[in-house]
C-alpha cells in the first residue's frame, strides 16, 4: 500500500482517485470544494489542504483545469510546494517524493514547474490525459507523460490503475506537447465529422446512416463513432466541454506563435468553439461544436 495524494476531484479526477482508493492505496484528497463523500466513504482521506496532502503522501496527484490553476496549488499558500518544504527539513526528508500533474496547461510553464519542484528534492511527471469521462470512469485513459525514466517506472503501476495506452514521450513538457498534439487532431476531427452530417442532412440523406455506412471504410474513426452518435442524437452533455478544448487550442496556437509555425485548421476549429461559447454552450460537449456549423448554415443535423 502506498501513500497517495490527489488534488483536484472534479469530472475527471473523482474516478481516477477511486480506482487508487479501490487498489487498496492510502489516498489523502482535497479539492476546491467538498471532498466527495464517496470516496472518503470508500476510503479516502479528506484534508484541509494540498499543503497537508504533500506532507503525507509519497506521490502526489494534480488533475485541474487550466494553467493558473496548477500554478496556485502548487506553490501558493498552503500549496504543494509548502507541504514539500516541510517534509525536506524533516528528519526522514523529501527523497522519493513525486508530483505528477495530470492536467492538460502548457508546456514551457510544465518546464518551469518542474524545475522549481526539483530544487524542493523532489520529482516531477507531466501527465495529461485523452479520453474524457468515459475513459476516466472505465480506467481506460491514454497517458502522455513527460520526466525523468526512474520516475515514470516508480509512477508506472498506478498509472495503470487509470489508463491503458501510458507512454514516456520525453522530458518535462513533452507529456504536455503530446495532449496538445492530440487535442489538435480531436478538435479538426469533430469538425470534419460535424461539416461531413451537416453536408449529409441538408442533402436529404439520413445523417445515421451516412455514418453507418461511414462507419465501415476509411473515413471511420473513433471521433465518428462517439460523437457523430452525440451529434445525430443530440446528447451533449459533457463528457469534455468546450471551454476546455477552448483552453487546449490555446495552449496549441500559443505555442505555434512561439514556434513561429502556422496551424491555420487549428484557429479555425477554436474560431467554431469560440461562437458556441459566445451562444452559451462552453459547458457543453466539444461535439457540440457542431452546433456552430449549423447556425451558419441555418440547418441542423438532426432535431433536438
Amino acid at each position: 500500500m502506498s501513500k497517495l495524494g490527489f488534488i483536484g476531484l472534479g469530472i475527471m479526477g473523482k474516478p481516477m482517485a477511486a480506482h487508487l482508493i479501490a487498489a487498496g492505496h492510502q489516498v489523502f484528497l482535497t479539492t476546491l470544494n467538498a471532498v466527495p463523500a464517496a470516496l472518503t466513504a470508500a476510503g479516502g482521506v479528506a484534508c484541509a489542504s494540498a499543503q497537508e496532502v504533500a506532507q503525507r503522501a509519497d506521490v502526489i496527484f494534480l488533475m485541474l483545469p487550466d494553467t493558473p490553476d496548477v500554478a496556485q496549488v502548487l506553490f501558493g499558500a498552503q500549496g504543494v510546494a509548502a507541504g514539500l518544504t516541510d517534509v525536506q527539513h524533516a528528519p526522514d526528508g523529501s527523497a522519493g517524493k513525486t508530483v505528477v500533474d495530470m492536467s492538460s496547461i502548457a508546456p514551457m510553464d510544465t518546464k518551469v514547474f518542474a524545475q522549481k519542484i526539483n530544487a524542493l528534492g523532489c520529482d516531477y511527471l507531466d501527465a495529461p490525459v485523452s479520453g474524457g469521462e468515459v475513459g476516466a470512469k472505465a480506467a481506460s485513459l491514454t497517458i502522455m507523460v513527460g520526466g525523468p525514466q526512474a520516475a515514470f517506472e516508480r509512477v508506472q503501476p498506478l498509472f495503470e490503475l487509470m489508463g491503458k495506452n501510458i507512454t514516456l514521450v520525453g522530458g518535462n513538457g513533452d507529456g504536455q506537447t503530446c495532449k496538445v498534439a492530440n487535442q489538435i487532431i480531436v478538435a479538426l476531427n469533430i469538425a470534419a465529422v460535424g461539416e461531413a452530417l451537416l453536408f449529409a442532412s441538408k442533402a436529404g440523406a439520413d445523417p445515421a446512416k451516412v455514418r453507418a455506412a461511414l462507419m465501415g471504410g476509411f473515413a471511420s474513426s473513433r471521433i465518428l463513432e462517439v460523437h457523430g452518435e452525440r451529434m445525430i442524437k443530440r446528447t451533449f452533455d459533457p463528457g469534455f466541454r468546450i471551454k476546455l478544448h477552448q483552453k487546449d487550442l490555446g495552449l496549441a496556437l500559443q505555442g505555434a506563435r512561439e514556434l513561429g509555425l502556422a496551424l491555420p485548421q487549428t484557429a479555425g476549429a477554436a474560431q467554431l468553439m469560440q461562437v458556441c461559447a459566445a451562444n452559451g454552450m462552453a459547458e457543453q460537449d466539444h461535439s457540440a461544436l457542431v452546433k456552430a456549423l449549423e447556425l451558419m448554415g441555418h440547418h441542423a443535423v438532426a432535431g433536438d
